[in-house]
């Protein structure tokens, strides 16, 4: 079936999640966040009702679905106001490449585990110096007998706290070349020598963001993921989800954000008609429902092409629907407090604090500007600058 015309069972899909969705809402998660807790009932009936390993192999107790199926579940959960950010790092990154990469043992290790949500793990690429660049990684992995030593520092590296491992982007020395080439690690979280610091956001959510720091890190060989000369095929094979994952992201919070917008514009009445009669509220409501839908169908492009392993043109298109649904995003909630006045500013109607957090999917994983460079080059084949 087109990816542009949704089937019946990813409509099916939808309608379950919403529900489970609806019982928890934003309220939950605003309380959680403000607690410093974490989602763990969410969490925990999403896992039970096989949502969060939907995109996981089905040996491995998965729902042997794709990337298209995680970001529904992911969508809908933001579009009820529960989003749940480590979805994008355990099942969609993580999950995907020790699935498609990992040895028989790593499979069995953390599949299982990471399908109905008894083990989460993080993903650490991000570093202080090397920002969107990744051939500035400086962590680096170096051959010590049978194992690797890890050293270096990640920043910005989302629920290390309560992820059972991270999975570490590293740069191992190529002995043919003597070049650096990426790398992917596990390393459990109480290893000696991978030391952690919360990062004082300001932000409020339930997941927290840390600095790492890997200081001689030792790992057995079991810790490197698949093959030691297929580093950048595994590590795009985790960040083409990454990107898709956070368009749906980005379109559940705007799809929410307009929904409140809506639901007042019927009923706020200022003058004879409620305000959403009036064009200047009605059409800027309308043009982000619009540009929120065409995000949604690059996504489920985006999530097509992955899942068919056409991992070149997934990369363009996860690109783009990250790129779109930032945009969407962005504008759906700031039309959204617009339209509510100064009560798009209060704690009771719960739009405020979105307006930091839409901003979000505009900056990570990679910024707007990134994905344009990367439009301009690979695609209409423009110079580049660095």
């Amino acid at each position: 079936m087109s990816s542009t015309v949704e089937s019946t069972e990813h409509k099916a899909l939808r309608t379950a999640v919403a529900a489970l969705g609806q019982r928890y809402g934003r309220a939950y998660l605003a309380r959680v966040a403000r607690e410093g807790g974490h989602p763990d009932e969410l969490w925990a009936d999403a896992a039970k009702l096989g949502y969060l390993g939907v995109n996981l192999p089905e040996e491995y107790g998965g729902g042997g679905g794709g990337i298209a199926e995680l970001s529904i579940v992911l969508e809908e959960l933001g579009a009820a106001g529960c989003p749940l950010l480590m979805m994008v790092v355990s099942p969609a990154i993580c999950g995907t490449v020790i699935a498609r990469f990992g040895t028989d043992e790593q499979k069995r290790t953390w599949l299982p585990g990471l399908a109905d949500g008894s083990r989460t793990m993080a993903f650490g690429i991000t570093e202080p110096d090397a920002g969107s660049n990744s051939h500035r990684i400086t962590t680096t992995a170096r051959r010590d007998g049978d194992d690797w030593i890890l050293t270096g520092r990640k920043v910005f590296i989302s629920g290390v706290d309560i992820a059972d491992a991270t999975l570490i982007v590293g740069r191992a020395e190529d002995a043919r070349t003597g070049r650096l080439k990426p790398c992917l690690f596990i390393v459990p979280r109480d290893t000696p020598g991978f030391g952690r610091s919360v990062i004082d956001m300001e932000l409020q959510a339930a997941e927290k963001q840390f600095e790492l720091t890997l200081d001689e890190v030792r790992l057995p060989s079991s810790a490197l993921v698949g093959d030691e000369d297929a580093g950048l095929l595994q590590l795009f094979a985790g960040l083409n989800p990454e990107r898709i994952m956070t368009a749906a992201f980005a379109i559940g919070m705007g799809r929410y954000a307009l929904a409140r917008a809506v639901d007042y514009a019927k009923t706020r009445q200022v003058w004879k008609e409620p305000i959403g009669a009036h064009q200047a509220v009605a059409h800027p409501l309308a043009q982000a429902h619009i540009e929120l839908e065409l995000a949604r169908l690059m996504t489920q492009k985006a999530a097509a092409l992955y899942d068919a392993g056409d991992d070149m043109g997934a990369g363009e298109a996860a690109n783009m629907a990250k790129y779109a649904a930032g945009e969407a995003c962005v504008r759906a909630v700031d039309q959204s407090v617009h339209t509510l006045g100064g009560n798009g500013l209060t704690r009771e109607y719960g739009l405020g604090s979105l307006i930091t957090a839409s901003r979000v999917a505009r900056i990570a994983p990679v910024s707007r500007e990134m994905i344009l460079n990367f439009v301009s080059h690979q695609t209409l084949g423009l110079p580049k600058s660095y």
